[in-house]
């Protein structure tokens, strides 16, 4: 496919990849790429003979692996891998590297697509409930239960540090000091969630991996189960390699460092498939995944609450002007509210 002789990029995916960085694709973005181009690339080892299978192969080929992927994948996923592989084309095609994408008319034809907001698992409190129970590590245990009680996106509970959380009569060990934040100076038993933090940027000292994509700057209650599990968990907490103090710090391999998506998506994703809830190939539909647990804390809380507007405030989303009413009544508009209907699983 290349009119270049001299194959001067010897890894295409690599390449791409790494182009998907400097665009600033988050890690997650990119391991997601890397893992289903490298799948596609092994089809390819495996069922053609040409020499440089990325280069020469066609319409035909891709068409083969997307239909080798029909009966062990969702119908969601399959247009997701397939969406990959043609961005892929399509973007090596631009920069030169390919004359053409043999994606493009296979996209075009497939009947299958992407949704854009699926049929989710239907867990109940109690199995919830019974899932947690299940989970006896406390660091795993701490980010879980902060992402079912906070709806917090994986990003936003990896970017949290010491400082964003305010427990009252608990005084944090830290290696570095630190300072409380004023905004939650007088709201004892909560979390701080910013809004202005980027990947790449410097944040308290430590250059951050991960965006915080919500639209406002969140308060978010820390009620008493959450408080003992997070209790827990900084009693065991490693000293941290960072000035900023990560909140959340891993205990394996890259030991006191911050904990990354990747690593929480891997946590997550170990208990899920212990429970029954995550099956290799499954999508959204099926498996039980950080952003699951958003949802499940977006769908019960509303539920229970029968209010809009905290929710859209939890969740850091643009909402009308009432949002700005309730941050001036945190405690009553907020707190008493959420820690009143707040589910519990124990």
């Amino acid at each position: 496919m290349t009119t270049d002789p001299s194959r001067e990029v010897r890894d295409p995916i690599a390449y791409f990849v790494e182009d998907l960085e400097y665009h600033g694709r988050s890690e997650r973005t990119r391991n997601a790429y890397e893992r289903v181009l490298r799948r596609f690339e092994g089809f390819l080892d495996e069922n053609t003979d040409t020499h440089d299978r990325l280069f020469d192969i066609g319409r035909r080929e891709c068409m083969r692996w997307i239909h080798s992927l029909r009966s062990d994948h969702s119908r969601s996923t399959v247009a997701t891998y397939a969406t990959y592989l043609d961005r892929f084309y399509g973007y090596m095609t631009r920069v030169g590297v390919f004359d053409s994408n043999p994606m493009a008319l296979v996209v075009e034809e497939m009947d299958e697509t992407i949704e854009t907001d699926p049929q989710r698992r239907d867990l109940s409190i109690p199995a919830m409930a019974e899932f947690v129970a299940m989970i006896s590590h406390p660091l795993d245990r701490a980010v879980i239960v902060t992402l079912l009680k906070t709806g917090l996106r994986v990003g936003e509970l990896c970017n949290l540090d010491v400082r964003d959380l305010s427990l009252e009569n608990v005084d944090i060990e830290t290696t570095h000091p630190i300072s409380n934040r004023d905004r939650t100076a007088d709201r004892r038993d909560s979390l701080f969630v910013d809004s202005d933090v980027a990947r790449g940027e410097v944040i308290n000292g430590e250059k951050r991996t991960a965006s915080n994509k919500r639209q406002r700057p969140t308060v978010i209650p820390v009620d008493d189960e959450l408080r003992m599990t997070i209790f827990e968990w900084l009693a065991i907490r490693p000293d941290a390699a960072s000035p900023a103090e990560p909140l959340f710090l891993s205990t394996g391999t890259h030991w006191g460092r911050r904990l990354t998506t990747s690593m929480v998506s891997r946590i997550v994703e170990d208990h899920a498939r212990a429970a029954g809830w995550y099956r290799t190939g499954g999508g959204a539909t099926e498996n039980v995944t950080p952003h699951y647990f958003r949802h499940f804390f977006t769908t019960h809380l509303r539920d229970r609450t029968g209010d809009r507007g905290i929710v859209k405030y939890l969740r850091g989303d643009v909402a009308d002007d009432v949002i700005d009413t309730y941050t001036h009544d945190w405690g009553d508009r907020i707190r008493k509210r959420y820690l009143a209907n707040i589910y519990t699983f124990w």
